[in-house]
């Protein structure tokens, strides 16, 4: 387990926006309670909680990553009539301490998904 510092810090602050996941022309995910983690120089990533993510949607595999700031990764694929995203939706379900406030969130890769979209209020 690796803490993140000065040469790779991580932040997790509540995105003040609505943030809707689309796939497929169906609404897979939709917030007003998201974090936006940065993680050093990498994209910003939207973690939703897992109560706003449409979870019938959503298949569980056996991919599983790890980082050695965050922890472990389980992974998702999106299924809507007959279209499929694999491995596009990954979760923390066990985090380390650094970044616990990420448990029972999910993420989207959004070169996966329609859309991944804020908007203010």
């Amino acid at each position: 387990m690796k803490i993140p510092g000065p040469d790779h810090p991580i932040t997790i602050d509540l995105n003040p926006n609505r943030v809707t996941v689309r796939f497929h022309g169906r609404t897979i995910a939709d917030t007003r309670h998201a974090l936006m983690l940065r993680e050093a120089s990498l994209p910003p990533v939207h973690y939703i909680p897992r109560e706003d993510v449409h979870m019938a949607h959503l298949r569980r595999t056996d991919r599983q990553t790890r980082c050695p700031y965050k922890g472990d990764a389980a992974y998702w694929s999106v299924d809507v009539d007959g279209r499929s995203a694999e491995n596009a939706v990954w979760s923390y379900e066990a985090p380390f301490p650094a970044v616990a406030d990420i448990k029972d969130h999910m993420a989207f890769y959004a070169d996966r998904m329609d859309s991944i979209e804020e908007t203010a209020g």
